[in-house]
């Protein structure tokens, strides 16, 4: 609703003897359309208006001409109408004086009496409101920024300030509270609930009149200094923080505060606007009522939260990788795909800390109706344009609180693939590798291609595995990112499809704590492979079980296990896993996992689970 319909309405709830006392906030918003059309001398906001044909010399002595007679003129005109709210005002304040005298003296009823002068508060907190989006709408079409030194004028008046009001109601309060403490004397009240400091409950003698609303931002140099003037201000006119953020960019600081006003004083405003002016900042402030929709002041476009509302939707958390950087172009199509989904950003944080943006967390208020499942695809078609990673994870109390991560070995934790290692060794490598490749797409059974390659290694000497392990290259990031895992507190594993004596030095080397995977059966004597393998044959739903086997072990809920891993064989184990990660995986695997990295280094799955660089980097010295 506008600001202009909302006032006419809330007029309707006072009586005819105040309507022509309101503010004209139609005639002032009115001129202002009419007139400054096309006047700003703020010429960054409208560049596309201006050609290199044009005089631009003309065109800005034109603008400035324009904002020199309109912008007095309708400072005229804003004058008369506030000269006419102070004149009621002070009237009307008069009268509740004389009113207050009176029911002090029990000659009218107390609580008659501080009706009238919340609604006279009422009145003032309409009518400051309609001045400030007035002047807001000038700065807005005029390029001039007079609000906030208009308000501090205007702080000298005494319907902003209205400390005499205050005393009033103060003392109507009292009298209420010590008819309300004798009237209760002998009962059996409840008098569990907090009273006033004279005995009554505040809620109950003012109930019907609701607090106010206010957003507050004030953006500047002077970080610290920002936070405690607006936290001085709103102390000492009594407000109640409803929420806050805080965003920093090197040394310019955003501080913003949503605040319920019990005591109505405008004079806060002032106060903030001083406070702006001390420390160099830039102040925005909304006010409405509790039935007007909000708007988030928090950047120079408002945006109304009417049009996304936060309730009834679910929080993700979404992690943008790109070890090259995030390219604009990437960032605008990612935004723009947020904007159509109707899915608000309420936080983002930066995880790196590289010469050029490489991770960004975005906190997201997500429509109920809308699932990850639903989107991966837009996802996967995003992120493989602009080869940048989008992992998607619901944003709870299990997000940062995982425990144990599971990795498949081959062409994970390693660059190679075993198998294909010792046939290197043996000179079948071409059959082997061809035979991997068909299982890894999903083409054949594991079980079954697993039997036929092993089957090419009888003969081979045992003593080609200690080779194989000396020739193994780990994925880049690994030792990373395993040494972080362990300093903060994680169990890790290894499942492996390859085969146990190799898994077992990958386990070592990288200070896991579990290692499983196929036997290999050896000869009587011990020095050849005899191209079977030993117990059960740990295919992809093994390693699911594994997994599940572990956690219990542990007494760590699934919601706490991570899994990575990049053939069609870890695909049950990284549906099982809270958070299943393709790494660099088979196309099949990508389009059914939870979420995707596809860049060099294993150690950015710690920017899925959470963790910046820094911190990252602190728990390499734990380790």
């Amino acid at each position: 609703m506008k600001y202009g319909s909302y006032l006419e309405q809330q007029k309707t709830e006072f009586p005819d003897s105040w309507q022509d006392h309101f503010l004209d906030y139609t005639m002032l918003k009115t001129y202002l359309k009419t007139h400054m059309v096309d006047t700003s001398v703020h010429l960054t906001a409208c560049p596309s208006t201006f050609k290199w044909t044009d005089s631009f010399a003309d065109t800005l002595s034109m603008r400035l001409e324009r904002v020199r007679t309109l912008t007095p003129e309708f400072i005229c005109m804003l004058d008369a109408q506030v000269v006419k709210l102070n004149t009621f005002f002070e009237r009307m304040q008069s009268e509740a004086q004389v009113l207050c005298e009176q029911a002090l003296r029990a000659e009218r009823e107390p609580q008659d009496v501080l009706n009238d002068v919340l609604r006279l508060e009422r009145f003032v907190f309409l009518n400051f409101t309609g001045v400030a989006k007035a002047l807001k709408k000038h700065d807005k079409w005029s390029g001039l920024f007079v609000r906030e030194p208009y308000l501090v004028r205007m702080s000298e008046l005494g319907f902003v300030a209205s400390t005499e009001l205050q005393q009033i109601k103060s003392e109507l309060l009292e009298r209420l509270g010590q008819h309300v403490v004798a009237s209760d004397a002998g009962s059996s009240r409840d008098t569990t609930r907090a009273p006033t400091p004279n005995g009554k409950h505040r809620a109950d003698i003012v109930s019907g009149h609701g607090v106010q609303t206010a957003m507050v931002s004030l953006r500047g140099p002077h970080g610290t200094d920002i936070i405690g003037g607006v936290l001085t201000c709103l102390s000492k006119h009594k407000c109640q923080i409803v929420d806050f953020s805080l965003s920093r960019l090197h040394h310019d600081v955003t501080f913003g505060v949503l605040v319920h006003l019990h005591e109505r004083s405008v004079d806060l405003f002032s106060d903030l606007a001083q406070t702006a002016q001390r420390w160099d900042g830039t102040l925005s402030f909304d006010v409405q009522d509790a039935q007007l929709k909000a708007t988030k002041l928090a950047t120079s476009a408002q945006y109304a939260l009417s049009e996304a509302p936060y309730a009834q939707r679910i929080k993700y958390v979404a992690t943008v990788l790109n070890e090259r950087g995030l390219s604009p172009e990437f960032l605008s199509e990612w935004l723009g795909w947020l904007l159509a989904k109707k899915i608000s950003v309420e936080q983002m944080r930066r995880l790196d800390k590289r010469t050029s943006l490489m991770c960004v967390e975005f906190r997201l208020s997500v429509p109920r109706d809308l699932t990850p499942d639903e989107v991966r695809a837009e996802l996967i078609a995003i992120s493989s344009a602009h080869q940048t990673d989008v992992a998607l994870q619901p944003d709870n109390v299990f997000r940062r609180q995982k425990r144990l991560v599971v990795f498949d070995m081959d062409s994970t934790l390693i660059q190679q693939e075993v198998i294909d290692e010792i046939a290197r060794a043996t000179g079948i490598e071409e059959q082997v590798a061809a035979i991997t490749e068909r299982a890894m797409q999903g083409e054949m059974d594991f079980g079954e291609s697993l039997a036929a390659r092993v089957a090419l290694l009888a003969g081979t000497p045992v003593s080609v595995l200690e080779g194989v392990k000396q020739r193994l290259v780990f994925t880049e990031g690994a030792h990373y990112l395993c040494r972080a895992l362990k300093s903060a507190g994680f169990k890790l594993a290894v499942i492996s499809g390859g085969f146990l004596p190799l898994a077992k030095h990958v386990k070592t080397e990288l200070g896991l704590d579990y290692a499983f995977a196929n036997q290999l059966a050896v000869s009587a004597d011990g020095s050849v492979l005899v191209g079977e393998t030993m117990g059960p044959v740990v295919d992809a739903a093994r390693k699911a079980e594994l997994l599940e086997v572990i956690a219990q072990a542990e007494g760590i809920a699934i919601d706490q296990v991570v899994a990575v891993g990049d053939g069609a064989n870890d695909l049950l184990m990284l549906a099982k896993a809270s958070l299943g990660i393709a790494f660099n995986a088979k196309p099949r695997v990508q389009q059914q996992a939870r979420a995707r990295i596809n860049q060099k280094s294993l150690a950015n799955i710690l920017y899925l689970m959470g963790y910046s660089e820094s911190e990252a980097a602190e728990l390499q010295l734990l380790g």
